[in-house]
């Protein structure tokens, strides 16, 4: 494997323990097919509260890492045994592309288990060993506004260099909560799906006129077994919505509603469980939305 990518993972951490290690085992597993519904390897390894992954491509691994709910942000790093020297070395190599002539730098450092040193004290003592390493390149350190950030990372005996961040979804594991069925009639109806997905959801999606497009095109990426079954619309006598949402195993439904359109839900599904966690957007706030959807991870 190439590439070593840092994963981390949010309110995961904060569930009971039990709760925790069903949910963190929903994550990788939910991974391992994200990597095999591209075509790539993976292996996954664990420590508490992170995540590793070894891929042939970083880039590509942190793509695929994008789409996968519960993911918070993704990193490649360079893993080095927890002593200065040995931290020092793996920041030289990283740094060496990114620290200009007169380059505004900080230096990040936190840490977990014992050591006989603070996260301060790291990050002042790795700030001199770069000093040291580039007398001649006018280099600053500048903790407020710094030009190029470097993070460190200790974890035990073992510590991970690495320059930023890329977000994820955040959010939930895709199947750590109920099955519902999502009407997608555009990017309401999309957004409405996606957004329930991320609170670990399935979503069987009845798609109508743009909004297949959007369910095969975006959504299908965050779920590789994301189903889709297209509607004729409400002047044909099929009704895929009704009939899906009528399977005892279906937790509810998710609708693309204003608040206009409440009362009518309310009538035509009275026995249903109905979210539309759209309701309060206006529709530019929902194409807003939708757009840093749609590009997450593309």
């Amino acid at each position: 494997m190439g590439a070593l990518i840092l994963v981390r993972y949010g309110e995961l951490a904060l569930k009971s323990p039990p709760v925790r290690r069903e949910f963190e085992r929903t994550l990788q597993r939910n991974i391992v097919e994200a990597f095999l519904r591209e075509g790539e390897s993976c292996r996954l390894r664990s420590d508490h509260g992170h995540l590793y992954v070894e891929a042939e491509d970083a880039d590509r691994a942190q793509r695929i890492l994008q789409r996968v709910f519960g993911v918070t942000s993704v990193s490649p790093v360079t893993e080095t045994p927890t002593d200065l020297a040995s931290i020092g070395a793996a920041l030289l190599g990283l740094s060496d592309a990114v620290l200009h002539p007169g380059s505004r730098f900080a230096v990040r450092a936190r840490r977990t288990g014992q050591h006989p040193f603070t996260s301060q004290e790291l990050a002042r003592d790795l700030g001199g060993v770069i000093f040291e390493r580039w007398p001649d390149r006018g280099l600053k350190v500048d903790l407020d506004h710094p030009e190029v950030e470097l993070f460190v990372e200790v974890r035990g005996p073992r510590t991970y260099v690495y320059l930023g961040r890329r977000p994820g979804p955040g959010g939930l594991p895709l199947g750590v909560a109920g099955h519902l069925v999502a009407l997608v009639d555009g990017p309401r109806g999309a957004l409405g799906a996606y957004l329930m997905m991320k609170r670990g959801c399935r979503c069987a999606v009845v798609a109508q006129g743009p909004g297949e497009r959007l369910a095969r095109d975006v959504l299908s990426r965050f779920d590789p077994k994301l189903s889709i079954a297209s509607s004729p619309g409400a002047t044909s006598t099929d009704d895929p919505l009704g009939r899906l949402a009528s399977d005892p195993k279906v937790d509810g439904i998710v609708l693309p509603l204003t608040v206009d359109d409440y009362v009518h839900a309310r009538e035509r599904w009275a026995d249903q469980v109905v979210f539309s966690p759209t309701v309060g957007l206006t529709d530019s706030e929902v194409e807003g939305r939708w757009k840093e959807v749609s590009a997450l991870g593309s």
